[in-house]
């Protein structure tokens, strides 16, 4: 007598119920941007809620933010980049020296302002290269190589003009280098043009890791290297690329910024890198990689940005922005744990596969060759 025995019906999958835990957490950035400007529009209502005001407040913040955005394409390959802060000063430098003119053999060129800015442009793609090739090809870690090149970096600018700062950057119609400060003291439909600028580079960004094979990959490779590697994904070369992609996005905000003061200073950017990882927590970006978006990026930028001028709008001294600054950080970096804690508990289990105990030979050489393969 045999006995039948019925298919298993699948596993039902689990039933999503309505988390306002969970939904505070995925968007903490933008309900702490929109508790920051009700608390200070409450305390200076004059002042603080103006158009105009929030408009200053955006053109400040887009420097900020355009640094972060190149941050955050490092972070989410399990990097950082501690030199933007002084790539922007570098860039920086070079469009002033290149506004003032360029001696070549006893000559003096007067390059126009788009030729200025490809070369201010070029120069942080230079330092994020040599940063790339000094993690990926040559096997030195992140914070080191990048700590060491902000002092390398900071140093070239303030042997360009030995600590002196570049003015007087509006150009001579004659030479034909007018038109730098557009950047800085222009709008469009009456959005500062430094604004639109970071809409720009936002919007590519976002397609680049949204839409593009590259962006696949700097993902595999933030959440788990050598799976990513093992997969055919190209490691070091997305590693390289995303520190030259973190350059240029810190030489646009050197240009923008030397626009709209109208000079170039050695010592621009100082302390730009701490803002710029700080916005990308904020975001609710991971540090060790493989999570994070554009769009809660600019939201931590401005969350920053929005804090540090409403503060100084209701008169708080610097020293208590700095500790309000870093308990914001600190908080941003706590939920970040509670948040990718609660995903890591919440992953089902049951839908997992067991191991065969009959596999066939062929199936076994392969695991036993991978496994191979990762303990060398």
């Amino acid at each position: 007598m045999t006995q039948t025995i019925a298919p298993s019906s699948p596993p039902k999958a689990p039933k999503r119920s309505f988390d306002i835990r969970a939904i505070l957490l995925e968007g903490r950035a933008f309900l702490a941007l929109i508790v920051i400007f009700v608390v200070f529009s409450l305390l200076a209502p004059t002042s603080f809620p103006t158009l105009s005001n929030v408009i200053v407040m955006s053109q400040q913040v887009s420097v900020y933010a355009l640094l972060s955005i190149g941050m955050l394409v490092v972070i989410l390959n399990g990097g950082i980049d501690l030199s933007v802060g002084s790539t922007l000063g570098l860039s920086g430098m070079v469009a002033g020296l290149a506004m003032q003119g360029i001696k070549i053999f006893g000559v003096t060129l007067y390059p126009a302002v788009w030729v200025v800015v490809i070369l201010a442009v070029a120069t942080g793609a230079v330092v994020g290269l040599v940063n790339g090739l000094l993690v990926a090809r040559l096997k030195v870690a992140p914070f080191v190589a990048t700590l060491g090149t902000l002092y390398v970096v900071r140093g070239l600018a303030e042997l360009s003009t030995n600590g002196l700062t570049v003015n007087n950057l509006e150009g001579n119609p004659q030479l034909g280098n007018t038109g730098f400060e557009w950047l800085g003291f222009n709008s469009l439909i009456g959005v500062p043009i430094g604004v639109w600028v970071l809409v720009v580079v936002a919007v590519l960004a976002s397609l680049l890791l949204n839409r593009s094979v590259f962006g696949r990959w700097l993902y595999a490779a933030g959440g788990n290297e050598r799976a990513a590697e093992l997969s055919g994904v190209p490691v070091r070369r997305v590693k390289v690329r995303a520190y030259v992609i973190s350059g240029v996005c810190a030489a646009i905000a050197g240009v923008v910024l030397t626009s709209e003061l109208t000079s170039a200073g050695p010592t621009q950017g100082t302390s730009y890198e701490l803002t710029a990882i700080a916005a990308v927590v904020i975001g609710g970006a991971a540090l060790t990689g493989g999570r994070g978006t554009v769009r809660g990026t600019l939201l931590g930028a401005f969350v920053i940005g929005f804090l540090a001028a409403g503060l100084t709008i209701v008169g708080v001294s610097a020293y208590v922005q700095t500790v309000f600054t870093g308990a914001v950080i600190v908080l941003a970096v706590l939920l970040n744990s509670i948040q990718y804690r609660r995903r890591t508990r919440s992953k089902p289990s049951a839908g997992t596969p067991p191991l065969s105990t009959s596999s066939s030979p062929t199936t076994t050489a392969a695991t036993e060759g991978r496994l191979r393969e990762d303990r060398q």
